[in-house]
């Protein structure tokens, strides 16, 4: 007999309550292009529950096989929901609503120029999942107790920067920012209530392209 897949309402209740005291900044640099990315929660076939997480193709042109969240540029006119939940819809298949969105993280400057909005998203599983292969290699159920591991985040000079660099190291990889940063956040705000920036952080010399 299948497992019954859900995730706990008491995490959703948690998770709502923390985003909805938090105050995220919104505030950008208006010469970088406006983009949203999606934390996706739910749960994984064994109940447990999780973020998903992307791999890109090796085929792009740019950010070719990076881990990344779900998510893209917005079109002309979008909300940053508006345009997080389509790209969802476009990578993956998913199909949310605003009502799934339990709240918003502060917008992170990436050196690739894009002022990214990050989103946290409740999905009831099962959650199908259909990635599109010329915008997905794979698509991952992260547990979230990944995140929480006493070696997360990881910090590391650069000689290109007089900021540090953030990593999280899970899932037997390295994760680098912006989507490091973005998940940094989510943990110390939405799981924990704290009210942690991420703006300092810096993103490896690769990603700035």
């Amino acid at each position: 007999m299948s497992r019954e897949r859900h995730v706990d309402p008491a995490l959703r209740a948690l998770l709502r309550e923390n985003l909805a005291r938090f105050e995220p900044r919104h505030d950008a640099d208006p010469a970088l292009r406006p983009a949203a990315v999606c934390i996706v929660i739910t749960a994984d076939e064994h109940g447990v529950p999780c973020f998903l997480l992307t791999r890109r193709p090796k085929t792009l042109r740019r950010h070719a096989g990076q881990w990344a969240l779900p998510g893209g540029r917005l079109d002309p006119g979008e909300t940053a929901t508006e345009g997080g939940l389509r790209e969802l819809h476009e990578e993956l298949g998913i199909v949310l609503g605003p009502e799934h969105l339990l709240g918003q993280l502060d917008v992170y400057e990436t050196r690739s120029g894009f002022a990214m909005q990050p989103l946290v998203l409740w999905a009831e599983p099962p959650c199908a999942i259909e990635p599109d292969p010329s915008e997905v290699a794979s698509c991952h159920h992260v547990p979230l107790t990944e995140l929480e591991k006493p070696e997360v985040p990881q910090l590391r000079a650069i000689p290109e920067s007089d900021r540090p660099i953030i990593i999280l190291p899970i899932i037997g990889e390295q994760i680098n920012a912006p989507t490091a940063a973005v998940l940094y956040q989510f943990v110390e705000v939405a799981l924990r209530g704290k009210d942690t920036r991420v703006a300092h952080y810096e993103q490896p010399v690769f990603a700035w392209k």
